[in-house]
């Protein structure tokens, strides 16, 4: 290990190792790595000078303590006592609503924006906003039982990055976002979520290996490759749809559903909210005949 280097957040770290990668890890782990707005600014500090650092040529983004991120902090990083649901996404005007969700959107597209590639190592839950982070990476490698999906789009709104389409196609992304269903890492591999999932044992291996491999190329040339990706992606109306995203978010968070749970939150718990809006979806999971 070469050493620590950004420490501007005590819930994110990175570390600079041999062969040129950083690895950047989301760690709260006693949260499951739930995402604050804190959190988002201190990604984007970390993968900015991972970008900076000349001795960096690939970034790895992971996850503290078995979950990549069970999504955003809802309650803030409050007590449950002290948690009041009306405080989230205050009801404000929804001009100040797409301000704050497109704002939150640009920063998570640091990992899109940024020139050295960064892969996604998923494991455990990948769930909601944490989608929204990992999607921006250029490659994702999970585990098998990893769980990723946006069980959120239930009750809350909308994912306000949209990769979806650019990964699994029109038909999957409906499927997955009308449903709020998850996919495991396994079945995540055959629609194209994820690049390749392995057994939970051999995902340190496999995404250092390819980590490595991608290191030994010039950054300059690197950076080149995932630019013209990237700017066939914008061709492809990249840019637009983000923004779009966001205020359809927004859009959506004007639906009965979203108050209802709020009022269901502030009443008997988050955790019951949770549990009668995901009750009559059983598992909750994508299943295939095979």
């Amino acid at each position: 290990m070469m050493g620590k280097w950004f420490s501007g957040h005590e819930h994110i770290s990175m570390d600079v190792r041999e062969g040129g990668v950083a690895y950047v890890m989301l760690n709260r782990p006693e949260k499951r790595n739930a995402i604050t707005i804190e959190m988002l600014d201190g990604l984007k500090a970390a993968m900015m000078e991972a970008d900076d650092l000349s001795s960096v040529r690939c970034v790895v983004l992971q996850g503290a303590g078995g979950n990549f991120s069970a999504g955003a902090d809802i309650a803030g990083g409050a007590a449950s006592g002290d948690y009041d649901p009306a405080d989230y996404r205050a009801g404000d005007g929804v001009e100040n609503d797409i301000w704050r969700t497109t704002l939150r959107g640009d920063t998570r597209q640091i990992l899109f924006k940024m020139h050295k590639p960064v892969i996604a190592k998923i494991t455990g839950n990948c769930l909601a906003a944490a989608t929204d982070v990992a999607l921006n990476c250029d490659i994702l490698i999970a585990a098998d039982d990893a769980r990723i999906g946006f069980p959120a789009t239930r009750a809350l709104g909308s994912p306000a990055n949209h990769m979806w389409l650019y990964h699994v196609g029109p038909q999957w992304a409906k499927r997955l976002l009308m449903t709020g269903d998850v996919i495991r890492g396994k079945d995540a591999a055959r629609i194209g979520l994820v690049l390749k999932a392995v057994p939970p044992g051999k995902l340190d291996a496999e995404v250092d290996a390819l980590a490595r491999r991608i290191a030994l190329v010039d950054p300059a040339l690197t950076a080149a490759h995932k630019r013209i990706v990237n700017v066939g992606m914008e061709l492809m109306g990249f840019t637009t749809l983000q923004r779009l995203a966001s205020e359809n978010d927004v859009r959506a968070h004007q639906s009965p559903a979203l108050p209802a749970f709020m009022a269901l939150a502030r009443e008997k718990g988050l955790k019951e909210a949770l549990r009668q809006r995901d009750e009559p979806f059983g598992d909750g999971e994508v299943h295939f005949d095979d």
